[in-house]
């Protein structure tokens, strides 16, 4: 094996690279820019032209490095096959092929947030452990399985879309899947920010959030709202700790996890947030599964790139 190895997180702004070697330190990151005209084809070619340059200015060759990892936001397969990823233009295709056309190299690919998973495990708030759900609470809610060290991806590479997990009989507004009543509707950022306006309407108890114009309600100003004793934002938070533990309590009597790790933006909280969900995970878990460890993820905007080169060394 080489001595070195490449991570990708491919994202719908910007695509972050990292250069590590095999033992998992990171010894340079840089961003490109997504460039998602024409259905996302130049986004590859970009990738590895930002890879040879890497190379070069390293002096590294190709039998030096193991391999390309990367993450991509839509179900990639086992085999590196992506099949749809909306944001960036792509329909299905290989991009484990294409890649490793384009850099002679060897490549594995993955879904974002199951890659950001293995991140987490390897080098960040899952460290030690070999099983464990990871879960993203930011624009949307993601989420990773990892089973035995390696990521549970399914037959489609859809395996942990953990936002997706319906929760609510009674919702009328569609989440961005096209269902309604998904767990992502009330637990990501802007779901915090719907349980907390739809509180405000529909109960009188003075609020710190009543001050704040609709548009600057935020996921953060309802959890310092919550640091400071706010008897609706309390509400709000018992809200979303009950979708959340729940949801989670179902997960883990799935696939018995040794730890659950939250990240995000929502995750800024800290670990205030553990008080709202556990009650109601322990509430709901199968006694069996329920010896787990919550943590929050430490790795931030760096799972990903730490994750995808976690793939290329198993």
């Amino acid at each position: 094996m080489g001595k070195y190895v490449f991570g990708v997180d491919v994202g719908g702004t910007t695509v972050k690279l990292g250069f590590f070697d095999i033992e998992g330190n990171l010894l340079d990151k840089w961003e490109i820019p997504t460039r998602k005209e024409g259905g996302g084809e130049k986004i590859l070619p970009d990738v590895a032209e930002s890879i040879k340059a890497k190379m070069a200015e390293k002096n590294i060759a190709k039998a030096e490095v193991a391999g390309v990892g990367l993450g991509a936001p839509g179900p990639v397969d086992g085999e590196g096959t992506v099949y749809g990823a909306v944001n960036l233009g792509w329909g299905t295709f290989s991009i484990r092929d294409t890649l490793m056309g384009l850099l002679d190299i060897p490549v594995k690919a993955g879904n974002d947030a199951n890659v950001a998973a293995l991140g987490e495990m390897w080098k960040g708030g899952g460290q030690g452990c070999k099983n464990l759900v990871a879960v993203t609470l930011g624009t949307g809610v993601g989420g990773g399985i990892i089973v035995n060290g390696s990521i549970l991806a399914g037959a489609l590479g859809a395996g942990g879309e953990i936002g997706h997990i319906h929760v609510e009989d009674n919702e009328t507004e569609r989440c961005n899947c096209g269902n309604a009543g998904c767990l992502e509707e009330y637990t990501s950022a802007t779901g915090v920010v719907r349980l907390a306006k739809r509180m405000l309407h529909s109960c009188d108890d003075p609020s710190v959030l009543r001050e704040l114009q609709e548009e600057r309600i935020s996921a953060k100003a309802v959890f310092d709202a919550v640091k400071d004793g706010d008897a609706l934002a309390v509400k709000v938070a018992e809200q979303f700790g009950e979708y959340l533990g729940k949801s989670l309590g179902v997960i883990a009597t799935v696939v018995n996890p040794e730890m659950i790790v939250i990240g995000g933006g929502v995750s800024k909280a800290g670990k205030i947030l553990f008080e709202y969900i556990t009650p109601y995970f322990y509430k709901t878990v199968f006694k069996g599964c329920g010896n787990v460890k919550f943590a929050l993820a430490t790795l931030g905007n760096d799972a990903g790139i730490y994750g995808s080169a976690k793939m290329v060394l198993e």
